[in-house]
């Protein structure tokens, strides 16, 4: 596998730094489409608590920019939109924002977080229009493969609707980045890696995935549950031990866009571990060089 870092200096030849940015966009979880308050882990910022403010998006570009002006010299960026669905809401004002984002010479690449359930016909015309102007990236919120899990976290959707929107994207030229979650409450270790062999097998294979463990956020259903009935939480080798053999199991041409993730301290619950990234980090990377050397 090659990781993004890596994929986007090949592809571009210099260093490419992402944007978080919000569209203003909501779910179908959240306003009674498909139900009320979205996945039981996300948090009110629909898992965009690290995005900008929902103002123009001139505005939190360059504040974005600014705000990591210490952290890189990257020149050019993804204007990586986060939080909620991305293409859920009013296709003429996502068109325009979009286009007008795509077509700023610092951006390199338009990446769109969504659900494989809003990619109607409206939604793939306006990407592959977009695709015209610049790479178009969605990333698809999958978490799992098991749909009795699926329907527990409230995901909305079964593992058929996501086959049919990879395939949708794959046909259109669209790269889609799968996002997984491992952790979910009632999973093994086997059906998380499960989870992996099914995203393996799609047909073409997949351009990118995002793995991180379950946070358990202040204000979410899921903390809910978890104060009345504490259920069972990776430990850190647990998570890092399937994360190094999930790597093991996909296509080399899958990049990995993230194989641990952050939650807002001020908001975490559990598990407390996942506030060392660079433990796990650590970790992860020294099981992945004893998979080489044993593999």
């Amino acid at each position: 596998m090659r990781r993004l870092s890596d994929y986007l200096k090949e592809t571009y030849g210099e260093k490419i730094y992402k944007l978080s940015l919000s569209s203003g966009c909501t779910c179908p979880t959240r306003d009674g489409t498909l139900g009320y308050g979205g996945c039981t882990f996300c948090s009110e910022k629909g898992s965009g608590d690290f995005a900008a403010p929902p103002v123009p998006v001139a505005e939190q570009i360059e504040a974005a920019k600014l705000k990591i002006r210490n952290k890189t010299a990257a020149k050019k960026y993804i204007a990586y939109f986060q939080s909620f669905t991305n293409t859920y809401g009013n296709i003429g004002r996502l068109q325009t924002l979009y286009t007008e984002t795509a077509l700023r010479e610092d951006i390199a690449v338009l990446s769109l977080a969504s659900r494989p359930d809003c990619l109607g016909d409206e939604v793939m015309s306006m990407l592959k229009t977009l695709a015209g102007i610049k790479p178009v990236w969605v990333e698809l919120g999958f978490q799992t493969a098991r749909d009795d899990t699926a329907e527990k976290i409230h995901r909305g959707y079964p593992r058929s609707v996501f086959e049919e929107g990879y395939r949708k994207l794959s046909d259109a030229g669209i790269p889609a980045v799968a996002h997984v979650i491992f952790g979910l409450p009632g999973e093994t270790g086997d059906d998380m890696l499960n989870t992996i062999r099914f995203l393996a097998d799609l047909d073409p294979p997949l351009f990118g995935i995002k793995i991180h463990m379950l946070h358990v956020i202040k204000g979410t259903q899921l903390a809910e549950e978890y104060g009345k009935n504490p259920f069972p939480l990776l430990t850190l080798e647990e998570y890092t031990d399937l994360v190094a053999e999930s790597l093991t199991l996909l296509p080399e041409e899958t990049v990995l866009h993230r194989m641990t993730g952050d939650a807002p301290g001020k908001l975490l619950i559990a598990p407390e571990w996942t506030r060392n990234k660079k433990k796990v980090l650590n970790t992860i990377n020294r099981k992945l060089r004893s998979y080489a050397l044993t593999t």
